[in-house]
C-alpha cells in the first residue's frame, strides 16, 4: 500500500506551477546548470522552500547515469591507524555502491606540502567528484584546496582539520580530545608531581596542535603539580624519535607521564618500551589499533583517546557527496564522538 505520505509530497510539475516557469526551466534549476536568470533561480528556490519539496536524487542520478568518484589523500607514513582507514574505506565503497560512488587511495607526502598542492592542482572536475585529505596544514596546501573547490570539486578535511574549513571537516573535537586526554593522565598520576612529555608526529596538523591547546589548559588549570614538556616531534622518522625520546627521558628524571598525541602510537611507544621507562609512568595516547588494544590488556598503556575509522569514512563520503548534490547531510549523524578506551572496555 502507498504511503499516503510519498503521495502527498510535491513534485517538479508542483514546483513548475508555484514558480510560474515550466518544468524544464525547474529541471535547469536542480541540476544547477547555466542560462537562468537569477531572479527565476531565486523563484524557483522560493517554491521548494514553501513546497517542502524533496529531490529523489537517487533516481535523478540513476536516470542521468551519475556517479561519484572520491579520492582519499591520505599520509604515505602511517601504520595501523591508517591501515583501518585504508580498510574501512574498501568496505565504504560496497556500503555506498548503490549511490553509484567509487573511492580510491592516494599517498601523499604528508611533509612536502608543495607536493601536496601539485598533486591538488592536477586533479579536475572531470576526473573526481570529491577529494577528503588528512594533511598538516600549511599555506600551500590551503591555497590549493581553494583552487580545487574553485574548479567545481568538492573538498574537506579528515581527521585533520584546515583553518579555512570549520564548517565542512570530518574529525572529532580534537582541542575536547587533548583536554580529556590531559584529565585521565592527571586523575592516574593520583597527586604526584613531575613533568608530562608530550610527543607529537608534526604541530604543524592542527588536530595536534589543538590537542595540545586542550591538554595543557586542563593541565595547567586543575593539576598545578603537573608541568608538560615542549612537544617532541617526530615526523614519521623513528631514528629521528628514539633519538628525542631518549634525550628527553635522560634530561627529565621525574617525568611522570607521557602523552603521544600523534595518531599513530606505536612506533613511539615501542621505542618507550625499549628503553625500559619505569612502568609508573602514565602513558596516553590515541587511536585505536591491534597495537593500543594490545597495549592496554598487556596494561603498558593506559587510556586510549579514540574515534571510529569506520564512522569517519562514511561521514566523509556523505558530506562530499551533500556537497556535490548541494544538499546538507544531518547534523547529529555526522558528529564523530570522542571515546575513551581502558583495559576494562576494550
Amino acid at each position: 500500500m502507498t504511503d499516503q505520505k510519498t503521495m502527498l509530497r510535491p513534485t517538479t510539475k508542483d514546483l513548475a506551477k508555484s514558480a510560474g516557469v515550466s518544468r524544464a526551466t525547474v529541471d535547469r534549476v536542480l541540476n544547477g546548470r547555466i542560462g537562468v536568470r537569477q531572479e527565476t533561480v531565486d523563484r524557483v528556490n522560493k517554491a521548494i522552500a514553501e513546497l517542502g519539496f524533496v529531490r529523489n536524487l537517487q533516481a535523478a542520478n540513476l536516470a542521468r547515469s551519475q556517479s561519484y568518484r572520491f579520492v582519499f589523500a591520505l599520509p604515505r607514513s602511517g601504520d595501523q591507524f591508517l591501515d583501518q582507514i585504508v580498510r574501512r574505506i574498501q568496505e565504504a565503497e560496497t556500503l555506498f555502491s548503490a549511490d553509484h560512488v567509487w573511492c580510491d587511495v592516494h599517498h601523499i607526502d604528508e611533509n612536502d606540502p608543495h607536493s601536496i598542492s601539485a598533486y591538488l592542482s592536477s586533479l579536475s572536475k572531470s576526473d573526481v567528484a570529491g577529494v577528503a585529505i588528512m594533511s598538516p596544514e600549511s599555506p600551500q596546501v590551503r591555497d590549493a584546496i581553494m583552487r580545487l573547490q574553485e574548479r567545481g570539486v568538492a573538498a574537506l578535511p579528515l581527521i585533520s582539520n584546515q583553518t579555512m574549513m570549520d564548517a565542512d571537516w570530518v574529525g572529532i573535537d580534537n582541542r575536547a580530545a587533548g583536554a580529556t586526554a590531559g584529565l585521565l593522565l592527571g586523575q592516574f598520576a593520583g597527586g604526584r608531581r613531575g613533568t608530562v612529555m608530550v610527543i607529537a608526529e608534526s604541530m604543524q596538523s592542527r588536530d595536534s596542535l589543538e590537542r595540545r591547546l586542550g591538554f595543557d589548559q586542563e593541565i595547567c588549570e586543575n593539576f598545578p603539580g603537573l608541568h608538560a614538556l615542549p612537544s617532541l616531534e617526530t615526523y614519521g622518522n623513528p631514528d629521528r624519535a628514539r633519538a628525542i625520546i631518549g634525550a628527553s627521558l635522560n634530561a627529565h628524571a621525574d617525568i611522570v607521564g607521557i602523552y603521544v598525541m600523534a595518531s599513530e602510537a606505536r612506533k613511539p611507544l615501542s621505542i618507550v618500551a625499549e628503553m625500559d621507562v619505569p612502568r609508573d609512568i602514565i602513558r596516553i595516547a590515541h587511536e585505536r589499533t591491534p597495537f593500543t588494544e594490545q597495549a592496554l590488556r598487556d596494561r603498558t598503556l593506559d587510556g586510549v583517546i579514540a574515534q571510529d575509522a569506520g564512522h569517519l569514512v562514511r561521514s566523509a563520503i556523505r558530506r562530499l557527496k551533500g556537497i556535490v548534490d548541494r544538499r546538507k547531510t544531518l547534523g547529529s549523524q555526522e558528529q564523530i564522538r570522542i571515546e575513551i578506551l581502558l583495559r576494562t572496555n576494550i
